[in-house]
């Protein structure tokens, strides 16, 4: 997959980098969730990734954080598995570019 350009405002460069870490850090909880069987818990992180990634410019987090946290209420292992790939697969190719605008 190429890379996914991603523009976000310059004001959030600090934070940025420790952002994207803690949703790779995300993905490491919710698969560790997913083997003990915590679907409550892997619903409130999702929750939480549908509610920041657009704040921080990051709208495909948002999408990915909505069908997780559908997929958890619906007991739905498979689909959360495929959205954990696709957060990884996202977090792997995405390109920030930041401006002042």
């Amino acid at each position: 997959m190429s890379a996914i350009n991603v523009t976000v405002d310059n004001d959030l460069a600090d934070l940025i980098p420790g952002y994207l870490e803690n949703r790779r850090k995300d993905i490491e909880k919710i698969n560790l969730l997913i083997a003990g069987g915590n679907i409550e818990e892997i619903k409130v992180l999702a929750h939480r990734m549908k509610g920041s990634g657009g704040g921080y410019g990051f709208d495909q987090i948002t999408e990915i954080g909505k069908n997780m946290e559908n997929a958890a209420k619906n007991s739905d292992i498979s689909l959360i598995i495929e959205q954990v790939k696709e957060l990884q697969n996202y977090l792997d190719n995405i390109n920030v570019i930041y401006s002042s605008e």
